[in-house]
C-alpha cells in the first residue's frame, strides 16, 4: 500500500490557514494577560515598600479586586494596562522601587506631596511612553538617573524639593518632547548642559536654589518659545547670554543671588514685550538702569537690588501693572536735587504693592507726587539715603501702608501729625535723622503699629501716654533724643518684647507698672535722670535678657524679684546709688555673660562662682566696701564671726555625722548609678535646643579622625580643637571642632553655634553637616561641631605663611591681588547676609582671618560663630543688638573700641573688625605688629598713608605681583596697569580706614562696602 499523502491529511491547508486565523486572536489576548499580571505584580512591589499610609491608600488595593480598581490607578480602555498612577499628597512614606520600570504602558507617574525617600531607581528609564513625571514635594536622595534619556515621550519633569545631589543630566538635551523642567531646591552641581539647547519645546526651566555653578548655557537662552528662566541662589558666575533678551516670548527671568556680572543693555526692555517679572537680585551688575525700562508695559515685579548699579532711575511712566520695584543695596542716584523724581511717574502704577529705594545715594526732598501713589502700596522703604527736608503731610493719603521706613536719611521739621492718620501702619522707622519738636500724639491711632524706632533725632516734650493705645507695639525705641518728663504708666501696658528710652533727659522713677510687660525682653533705660527705687515688679518681666539702667539716680537695693530673671544675658547697673549686698542669686544665672555693678555704693562679700568667677564678665569698680570674692579682685577677706555654742550642740555632734555618712553613701550610690547609664548607652539624647542638628556619635568621629591624633591636628582655638576626618562610607573629608568643656564658656560658644549654623545658608558661611552632644568612652561629656573641610586653610595661613612653618612652597602660599579682592567681596557677603538678610540679624563678634576659610577655588567662608549672637528684629534699637558682653567679645586688634568701654553688640562693631581686616589683607600687616605702639595702630597708619602713599604700605607681594605685570604690559606696549593696580589699592585702603573708624557713627554700613568692592572687582 502506498504511503497516505501529507497534502490528503484531513488536516489539510486550508485547515491550517483556519487555525492561523484563530490563533491571532488568541495570541494578543494571551500577551494582554501576561501584561496585566505584570503590572499588577509591579504594583504590588510598589505596595510592598510603602511603610507609612495614614490615609489608608495602600490597604485598598486588595487582590481580589482588578488593580485597574484601585485608588490612584488609571488603566487604559483596551488593553487595562496602568498608564497613570497618581498618588499625590497622601501622606505616603516610603521607596520607589525598580519594578515601576516594568509599567510599560505609564504615561503619567505623580507622587508629588509625600515622604518617599531613597534614589530614584534607573528603571524609570524603560518608560519610553511616559509623558508626565512628577516626584516634588519628597526626599528623594542620589543623583538624577541618567537614563532618564529613555522616556522618550517625556513633557513635564518635576524633582523638586527633594534632596537630589550631582550634575543636572547632559542626556536630558534627547527629551526633544520636553516643555517643562523643575529642579528647584536640591543639592545639585556642576553646570547646566549646553545640551538642553535641543530641547525646542521648552518654555519652563527652573533650578533655583542649588548649587550650579558656571555661566547661563547661551543654546539654553535661545529656545525661541522660553518664557521662565528661573536659576536665583546658585553659585553660577559670567555674564548673561545677550540672546536671552532677543525674543518676545519670555515671561520671567530670574538669575538673583549668584555672581553673574556685566551691565544691562540700554535697550533691554524693547525686546521683551511681555516680560512680567525680571530679577537680578544680589549679584555684581554694574552700569545704569535701561532707558528703556519704561518699553515693558507688562512687568509687575522688578527686582534688581544688592548690585552695584548707578546713575538716575529713569522715567518709569508707562509701567502701569508694576507692583513691585525693589532697587535697594545700590548706588542709584546723584545725591542732589531730582533724584527723586522718577517717583512722580509712578502715580499710574495703581498696583504698586512695594517700593524699596534703601540703601542708595538718592538725595534732594521727597517729592509730594508721593501722595498720589497707588492706595495698594504695603511698604515705602527710602532708608539710608541722604534725603533732606520735611516729611510730606500728604504721605498720609496712602491708606494701604503698612511699612515705613525713613531712617537714616537728613529729614528735618517735625513728624507730620497726619502719619497718625495711617491706620494700618504696622511698622515706623525714622530714625537717624535731624526730626525735632514732639512726639505727635496722633500716634495712638495706630493700633496695629508692632515697631517704632525714632531714636537719634532732636525730639523734645514728653513721652505721649496716647502710645499706650497701641497694644500691638513690640519695639519702641525713643533713645538718643531730649525727651523729657516721666515715663508713662500708659506706654507700660503693651506687649513689648523691647524698650529703649535711654539717652534722654527722663525723670521720676520707673513705673512700677514695668511688671506689666511680661513679654519684654530689652529694656534700656540707660542715661536719663532717673530715681527712686529698681521696682520689685521688675521680676515679673521673666524674659528679660536685656537690662540697662546705668547712669541714673536710683537708690535702694537690688529687688529680691529679680531672681526671677534666669534669662538674663547683659545686665547694667553702673553709675546709680544702689545699696546693700550684692544678691548671691546673680551667681545661679547660666545665660548672664555680663554684670555690670560699678560706681554703686554696695557693700559686703562678693560671690565667687558663676559669672563671678570671671572678672572678663563682671565689674564691681567704685564699691569701696566689697570684700572677698576670686583673687583677682583683689578684695581683702570678709570677716566672720564664731557662731555661740548652741544647747543642742552634743546632740548635733552625734546626729551630724550620722547624717552626713548617710549622705556619702547615696552620693556614691547615685554616683556609680548615672557612670553605668552613660556608659550603657550609645549615645544619649540631645537637648531639645540641639535636637535639629545633632546627629553624628563620638565612636563615628574617633574612628574618622583616627582617635582625634595629633597626625589630623588642623588647629586649636579659644574653645577647643579642630582635626581632620573621613567617614570611611564615602570618604567625605571634614573638619570636626572638638570642644573643650573645661573651658567655661566652650559649651556655650557651642549652642551660639549650633543656633546660628542652623538658621544660616549662604555660599560664603562655613557649612556645618553636623553635631554631636554626647560621652565619650569614660563617660564624659563630648561636644563636638562637623564642618566642610576647607582644603586651602584659612586666609590667616596664607597673609603670614613662614616656609619654616610650613612644608608647602613659598610661591603657594602668594595671594594675589585679585584673590584678595575675592576674598574681601566674599567677607563682605557673608556679613552682610548675617546682618541683613536673616531673620534675626546675627552679630559675629570675632571676625579675624583664621576664621576665614579658603575653599578649593580660593572662595572666602566665615567661619567660628562661637561669640555670634542674634539681634531683636529688625530695626531693634537700630544701634543696637538686644545682648552685651563686656565679657569675650572678639580678639584684640579686631575688636571695636566701643566694646572696651562696655558698649551694645552691634553691627557696626563686626564692620569695624571687617576694616581692620580689609587693611590686614592689602597691607600684610596685623593689627598686633610691633610697629604698632606708642598710639599708633593699623587704622592710623593707613589713614596717614591716603591718599598719596597709599603704594608705600602695600603688602610687598602685591608690589612684587604689580611690577611684573607692569612689565608684561610694557613688554605689549600698554602702560595703564600701574595706574589701574593704584587706584584700586587706594580705593580698598579707603574702605578699611572708613569701616575701622572709631565713632561707630562715621563707619559704613555693610550694604554699601559690598556694593563698592563689586565695583573694583568689575573694574579689575
Amino acid at each position: 500500500m502506498m504511503p497516505f499523502p501529507i497534502c490528503s491529511s484531513p488536516f489539510s491547508t486550508s485547515n491550517f490557514i483556519i487555525l492561523l486565523y484563530f490563533l491571532s486572536f488568541l495570541l494578543p489576548a494571551a500577551s494582554k494577560l501576561q501584561g496585566n499580571a505584570t503590572d499588577r505584580d509591579s504594583l504590588l512591589e510598589f505596595k510592598k515598600m510603602i511603610k507609612g499610609d495614614p490615609f489608608g491608600v495602600m490597604s485598598s488595593w486588595n487582590e481580589t479586586i482588578h488593580f485597574c480598581e484601585w485608588p490612584g490607578v488609571s488603566c487604559g480602555r483596551r488593553h487595562r494596562r496602568v498608564t497613570a498612577l497618581g498618588l499625590s499628597s497622601m501622606k505616603l512614606v516610603g521607596s520607589l522601587p525598580s519594578h515601576i520600570g516594568n509599567l510599560s504602558f505609564l504615561r503619567v507617574l505623580d507622587l508629588q506631596n509625600n515622604s518617599f525617600s531613597g534614589d530614584i531607581p534607573p528603571a524609570i528609564g524603560n518608560l519610553h511612553r511616559l509623558q508626565v513625571l512628577l516626584l516634588h514635594n519628597n526626599s528623594f536622595t542620589g543623583f538624577i538617573p541618567s537614563n532618564i534619556s529613555g522616556c522618550i515621550n517625556l513633557e513635564a519633569l518635576n524633582f523638586s524639593n527633594n534632596y537630589l545631589m550631582g550634575s543636572i543630566p547632559s542626556q536630558l538635551g534627547t527629551l526633544t518632547n520636553l516643555q517643562t523642567i523643575h529642579f528647584v531646591h536640591n543639592n545639585l552641581t556642576g553646570k547646566i548642559p549646553p545640551s538642553l539647547g535641543n530641547l525646542s519645546l521648552l518654555y519652563e526651566f527652573f533650578a533655583n536654589k542649588n548649587n550650579l555653578v558656571g555661566e547661563v548655557p547661551d543654546s539654553l537662552c535661545r529656545i525661541s518659545g522660553l518664557q521662565y528662566l528661573i536659576v536665583y541662589e546658585n553659585n553660577l558666575s559670567g555674564t548673561l547670554p545677550s540672546s536671552l533678551f532677543n525674543h518676545s516670548s519670555m515671561l520671567a527671568i530670574d538669575v538673583g543671588n549668584n555672581f553673574i556680572e556685566g551691565s544691562l543693555p540700554p535697550n533691554l526692555f524693547i525686546t521683551l514685550p511681555r516680560l512680567l517679572y525680571f530679577s537680578i537680585h544680589n549679584d555684581t551688575f554694574t552700569g545704569n538702569i535701561p532707558p528703556t525700562l519704561s518699553n515693558a508695559t507688562n512687568l509687575q515685579f522688578f527686582y534688581i537690588s544688592r548690585n552695584g548699579l548707578t546713575g538716575k532711575v529713569p522715567d518709569l511712566g508707562n509701567l502701569h501693572k508694576l507692583q513691585r520695584f525693589l532697587i535697594a543695596f545700590n548706588h542709584l542716584g546723584e545725591g542732589e536735587d531730582g533724584d527723586l523724581n522718577f517717583l512722580s511717574s509712578l502715580t499710574n502704577a495703581t498696583n504698586l504693592e512695594l517700593l524699596e529705594l534703601n540703601t542708595n545715594n538718592f538725595g534732594g526732598v521727597l517729592p509730594e507726587s508721593i501722595s498720589n501713589l497707588s492706595r495698594n502700596l504695603i511698604e515705602i522703604g527710602l532708608s539710608y539715603n541722604k534725603v533732606s527736608g520735611k516729611i510730606p503731610r500728604g504721605i498720609s493719603n496712602l491708606i494701604g501702608l503698612e511699612a515705613l521706613y525713613l531712617a537714616y536719611n537728613k529729614f528735618n521739621e517735625e513728624i507730620p501729625p497726619e502719619l497718625g492718620f495711617l491706620s494700618g501702619l504696622q511698622e515706623l522707622a525714622l530714625l537717624g535723622n535731624h526730626l525735632s519738636g514732639k512726639i505727635p500724639s496722633s500716634f495712638g491711632n495706630l493700633t496695629l503699629l508692632t515697631r517704632l524706632s525714632l531714636r537719634e533725632n532732636h525730639l523734645q516734650g514728653i513721652i505721649p501716654s496716647s502710645l499706650g493705645k497701641c497694644l500691638n507695639l513690640a519695639l519702641l525705641d525713643l533713645g538718643q533724643n531730649n525727651l523729657s518728663g516721666y515715663i508713662p504708666q500708659e506706654v507700660l501696658q503693651q506687649s513689648s518684647l523691647c524698650l529703649d528710652f535711654s539717652q534722654n533727659q527722663l525723670t521720676g522713677s520707673i513705673p512700677e507698672d514695668v511688671g506689666n510687660l511680661k513679654f519684654l525682653n530689652y529694656l534700656d533705660l540707660s542715661y536719663n535722670s532717673l530715681s527712686g527705687h529698681i521696682p520689685k515688679t521688675l521680676g515679673s518681666c521673666v524674659q528679660l535678657e536685656m537690662l540697662n539702667l546705668t547712669n541714673n539716680n536710683l537708690q535702694g537695693n537690688i529687688p529680691s524679684t529679680m531672681q526671677n530673671l534666669k534669662s538674663l544675658q547683659f545686665l547694667e547697673l553702673s553709675n546709680n546709688g544702689l545699696t546693700g549686698e550684692i544678691p548671691s542669686f546673680f551667681k545661679n544665672f547660666k545665660y548672664l555673660q555680663n554684670l555690670n555693678l560699678s560706681y554703686n555704693d554696695f557693700e559686703g562679700p562678693v560671690p565667687s562662682v558663676g559669672v563671678f568667677n570671671d572678672t572678663s564678665s563682671f565689674s564691681i569698680i567704685g564699691n569701696r566696701n566689697l570684700c572677698g570674692g576670686i583673687s583677682q579682685l583683689g578684695l581683702h577677706e570678709c570677716e566672720t564671726t564664731k557662731p555661740k555654742k548652741s544647747k543642742s550642740s552634743t546632740y548635733l555632734k552625734i546626729v551630724i555625722p550620722v547624717i552626713s555618712g548617710f549622705l556619702v553613701l547615696t552620693l556614691v550610690v547615685c554616683f556609680l548609678s548615672i557612670r553605668w547609664l552613660k556608659r550603657s548607652r550609645k549615645e544619649p539624647p540631645p537637648d531639645s535646643q540641639e535636637n535639629s542638628i545633632l546627629r553624628m556619635s563620638y565612636q563615628t568621629l574617633l574612628k574618622a579622625t583616627n582617635g582625634f591624633a595629633s597626625a589630623n591636628l588642623l588647629g586649636i582655638g579659644g574653645f577647643g580643637a579642630v582635626y581632620k576626618g573621613t567617614f570611611d562610607h564615602d570618604g567625605t573629608v571634614f573638619a570636626v571642632k572638638v570642644l573643650n568643656l573645661l573651658h567655661s564658656g566652650a559649651t556655650r560658644s557651642f549652642m551660639a553655634e549650633c543656633e546660628v549654623l542652623k538658621n544660616t545658608r549662604h555660599r560664603n558661611l562655613v557649612k556645618v553637616l553636623t553635631a554631636c552632644s554626647g560621652v565619650d568612652f569614660q563617660g564624659n561629656d563630648f561636644k563636638a561641631l562637623v564642618y566642610e573641610y576647607m582644603k586651602n586653610g584659612s586666609l590667616e595661613d596664607w597673609l603670614h605663611f613662614s616656609p619654616q612653618e610650613n612644608s608647602q612652597s613659598e610661591e603657594h602660599k602668594k595671594l594675589s591681588f585679585v584673590q584678595r579682592l575675592n576674598i574681601a567681596t566674599d567677607v563682605a557677603c557673608a556679613l552682610d547676609y548675617l546682618h541683613n538678610d536673616c531673620e534675626l540679624a546675627i552679630i559675629h563678634r570675632d571676625l579675624k582671618p583664621s576664621n576665614v576659610l579658603l575653599d578649593n577655588n580660593m572662595t572666602g567662608h566665615v567661619s567660628d560663630f562661637g561669640l555670634a549672637r542674634f539681634v531683636q528684629p529688625s530695626i531693634l534699637c537700630s544701634s543696637a543688638s538686644q545682648t552685651s558682653t563686656a565679657g569675650v567679645r572678639g580678639t584684640i586688634g579686631y575688636m571695636a573700641p566701643e566694646y572696651g568701654m562696655g558698649s551694645e553688640v552691634s553691627k557696626s562693631a563686626d564692620v569695624y573688625s571687617f576694616g581692620i581686616l580689609i587693611l590686614e589683607i592689602f597691607t600684610g600687616r596685623r593689627p598686633t605688629d610691633e610697629l604698632f605702639k606708642d598710639g599708633l595702630n593699623i587704622h592710623n597708619y593707613a589713614k596717614a598713608a591716603l591718599p598719596v602713599r597709599g603704594m608705600e604700605i602695600a603688602d610687598p607681594i602685591l608690589i612684587q605681583e604689580r611690577d611684573e605685570q607692569a612689565q608684561i604690559k610694557q613688554n605689549h606696549k600698554s602702560h595703564n596697569r600701574n595706574d589701574e593696580f593704584q587706584e584700586c589699592l587706594v580705593s580698598l585702603l579707603e574702605i578699611g580706614v572708613t569701616c575701622s573708624e572709631e565713632s561707630p557713627r562715621d563707619r559704613m554700613n555693610i550694604g554699601e562696602v559690598v556694593g563698592k568692592l563689586n565695583i573694583l572687582k568689575k573694574s579689575l
